[in-house]
């Protein structure tokens, strides 16, 4: 049964894509609110935060020593033991560390990439996959729209520049197969992604901080009409994390620098692909 948090998403303060301040953070919401939560909720709330252990693990695996970002639930010391003990071959209790991360350390162990990238599309493939499989119907819809959309964005502009598709779509669902296999204009998948429209518009937007701000726009629409009628919830406080962070990443990040980071990534696919002459 749904445990209800009249008090803490009354006192929650109200958010917008174009809030340019905060007075409050993921951080704080861990140290203040995460012990009010129920045992089952906090474990919802876990997945939200596992983005953070899943950069961390990355890191460490490449720097033992390397400085990790405090938001996740796992402290340095504590991954830097389960890394340690499934190196060696041992086994971590999923009670105590999740399995997807487990799975993903001892690949990397057993299986070395050559690339980094490949690491980073595998951990994100096993992640998606463990969140999905939440039993809460909001979460596991986010993790799955967020899979979706990702992937199609990504397929579109692989597209766009005659780079193959395949390799670079990340999971394992319907959407995925159809994205590395279709020809079709729109990958089979009208009807199937009734968001497709929206991203294909926005995947024809030049301007990175312009088309980053579509995406936001598209996801906060989409959590805000599906817990519509959740009011005093866990959702709606998954959904309040999710929005202060999309805020703080937004405070973080002015037009100039997302315009030079825009001009890396065309000077990084010169080399490789074709650019179009209005992108040089």
């Amino acid at each position: 049964m749904s445990k209800y948090y009249y008090y803490l998403v009354a006192g929650l303060p109200e958010l917008t894509l174009e809030d340019s301040k905060l007075s409050y953070t993921v951080a704080d919401f861990k140290a203040e609110l995460y012990p009010d939560l129920s045992d089952e909720d906090r474990r919802l709330i876990d997945l939200f935060y596992l983005k953070f252990d899943n950069a961390n693990v990355l890191k460490l695996l490449k720097d033992k020593d390397a400085a990790i970002d405090s938001r996740g639930n796992y402290s340095a010391e504590e991954l830097a033991e389960f890394i340690s003990s499934l190196k060696d071959g041992d086994e971590v209790a999923d009670a105590v560390f999740p399995s997807y991360l487990s799975t993903f350390i001892s690949e990397y162990f057993n299986t070395p990439a050559e690339d980094d990238f490949l690491h980073e599309d595998r951990l994100a493939a096993l992640y998606y996959a463990y969140a999905m499989k939440c039993r809460n119907k909001f979460v596991s819809s986010w993790f799955a729209f967020n899979l979706t959309m990702n992937n199609v964005l990504v397929a579109l502009t692989a597209r766009k520049f005659k780079m193959d598709i395949a390799p670079l779509i990340v999971g394992d669902t319907e959407v995925c197969e159809a994205l590395r296999t279709s020809g079709a204009r729109d990958f089979g998948l009208t009807g199937e992604v009734d968001f497709l429209d929206q991203l294909v518009k926005i995947s024809e937007t030049e301007e990175l901080v312009e088309r980053e701000k579509k995406i936001d726009q598209l996801r906060w629409n989409w959590m805000e009409e599906a817990t519509f009628f959740n009011y005093f919830t866990v959702e709606r406080l998954f959904v309040f994390l999710l929005q202060l962070e999309m805020i703080e990443r937004w405070i973080s990040l002015d037009k100039e620098k997302g315009n030079q980071l825009f001009r890396s990534i065309i000077a990084t696919l010169k080399d490789e692909v074709q650019i179009p002459a209005e992108f040089r």
